[in-house]
């Protein structure tokens, strides 16, 4: 099966692509480490399952949420699934620069095309 393929169907022809939206959620008693741990699971988890996809969110000063930096979490996703897309739920612009940001996702890009 090659990488464009879900289950031996062409990946985005499906006729309903499904797809995750990660928030690396900090459970009671966990810490963000795990919460990222467990966020790398389930990207696994998804790209065995057949998922089109995985969004990740992101927030900032909230003590259950590990996803602050979208671009960090993007890669290590990446780095750790094979075909999966992996993309980002928003970027909150008002807290960085423009310019970083469409570095940080070409150097993504660059890195994992697609």
């Amino acid at each position: 099966m090659s990488d464009d393929n879900i289950r031996g169907v062409p990946r985005g022809t499906a006729e309903v692509p499904l797809s995750i939206l990660e928030l690396a959620t900090v459970g009671e008693g966990s810490t963000p480490t795990e919460a990222l741990r467990d966020a790398t699971e389930v990207a696994r988890r998804a790209e065995e399952w057949g998922y089109h996809r995985i969004w990740v969110a992101e927030h900032h000063g909230m003590p259950g949420v590990a996803s602050s930096s979208p671009a960090v979490l993007i890669a290590h996703l990446a780095a750790a699934t094979r075909s999966i897309r992996i993309g980002s739920g928003g970027v909150m612009l008002p807290n960085h620069a423009p310019l970083v940001i469409a570095e940080q996702f070409g150097t993504l890009h660059a890195l994992h095309p697609g």
